[in-house]
């Protein structure tokens, strides 16, 4: 997933995995094709807990001046309804992704012949 942001967002580049701040590491930190910020959190299952996760490295990172405007993208493969509008409620954007393909581990497609 860091070597190809651009399938959570087009545009994004990779400032650096796993950045760490005084509450945690963020995983990863990215910048979009304005120049911004974009901190993104990874989970597998995306409930309300990994929200709040990315919620307090969001407050965390827009204190410091050097990162600019600051926000976040809440990446998962399922994305639960009610962290998702905990999400939207806070001005995070929502991603699901299929971590296979991004793996190049796309299921055989099955055929009759």
């Amino acid at each position: 997933m860091a070597a190809l942001p651009e399938h959570i967002e087009s545009g994004l580049r990779l400032v650096r995995r796993e950045y760490q701040t005084a509450i945690g590491p963020v995983d990863l930190l990215c910048r979009d094709e304005q120049g911004d910020t974009v901190a993104i959190e990874v989970k597998r299952r995306g409930d309300i807990d990994g929200v709040e996760q990315l919620a307090r490295y969001l407050e965390y990172l827009r204190r410091d001046p050097a990162l600019g405007l600051v926000r976040g993208i809440f990446v998962a493969q399922s994305i639960k309804p009610q962290a998702r509008t905990l999400a939207e409620s806070r001005d995070i954007a929502c991603v699901e992704v299929d971590y296979d393909v991004l793996r190049g581990n796309k299921p055989a497609d099955l055929t009759l012949f």
